[in-house]
């Protein structure tokens, strides 16, 4: 593949500050900081080249919560920014694509209501829409990763794959937050057996799992998200990125 492999680092929203769950339990959270543009600023100047916004408020409620605060990131920072978290309807979505969101990423919705992702990508197109893809011993989560639909990731994947989106951001729940190392074999599989374009999330504990994931681009892994590593010092941004042979 000719595309640079993305490193795309994450800022989860709770209550209005930068948080990261551990195994996507809401009680289990560690706060980062409570200024989320300086954050997402402080990303920018690391040379990260886009952004992953999560509202985990949204994502327990079923609907956006904090739009205002997207608002203020994307005023702020030049680079293009992905948001997902209690997007539910393609009213949802045409919100966050009006505030500038260049990404919105379906989750729950692509479970329970695939029409929702179908009408999204008509409307948006599929360069815009991206739909989250959380397992659980190998089940897609839902609603904020805390219910289980009863189907198997990969089949999902072929299920929204048919539906005309062409990108997921596939996380394996039990290692987010955890820094055990990515579930490589389940992403590449997932990448394998549904032709899709996967961004890899959960688990990233240094510049090792950025490698391991970017030597198998080919497959159709064309990047990851980077969450506790980077805010801990496990990992820095600029070494990741040189990991993946870009200037950092």
């Amino acid at each position: 593949m000719n595309e640079p492999f993305e490193l795309i680092p994450a800022i989860d929203l709770k209550g209005g500050k930068c948080v990261r769950l551990q195994e996507g339990d809401a009680g289990r959270a560690t706060e980062y900081g409570d200024d989320p543009v300086a954050m997402a600023l402080h990303w920018q100047s690391q040379g990260a080249r886009r952004l992953h916004l999560v509202d985990l408020d949204g994502a327990f409620s079923g609907h956006p919560v904090h739009l205002e605060i997207a608002r203020a990131i994307l005023r702020s920072i030049r680079i293009p920014v992905q948001y997902g978290g209690g997007v539910r309807s393609v009213a949802h979505v045409d919100e966050l694509m009006e505030v500038g969101a260049a990404r919105v990423i379906l989750g729950t919705v692509a479970v329970e209501h695939p029409e929702v992702v179908e009408a999204s990508v008509r409307r948006h197109g599929s360069d815009a829409i991206i739909v989250g893809i959380d397992a659980r011993d190998g089940e897609a989560a839902v609603r904020g990763w805390v219910g289980r639909s009863g189907m198997r990731a990969v089949e999902l994947g072929r299920r929204v794959a048919d539906i005309g989106i062409t990108r997921i951001v596939y996380t394996d729940v039990s290692r987010d937050g955890m820094l055990r190392g990515v579930n490589i074999a389940e992403t590449e599989r997932m990448a394998r057996e549904t032709s899709l374009k996967v961004i890899a999330s959960g688990g990233v504990a240094g510049p090792e799992d950025v490698r391991k994931l970017s030597d198998r681009r080919e497959v159709g892994i064309e990047g990851v998200i980077l969450g506790r590593a980077l805010y801990e010092g496990r990992l820095s941004l600029p070494e990741a990125l040189r990991a993946v042979g870009l200037p950092g």
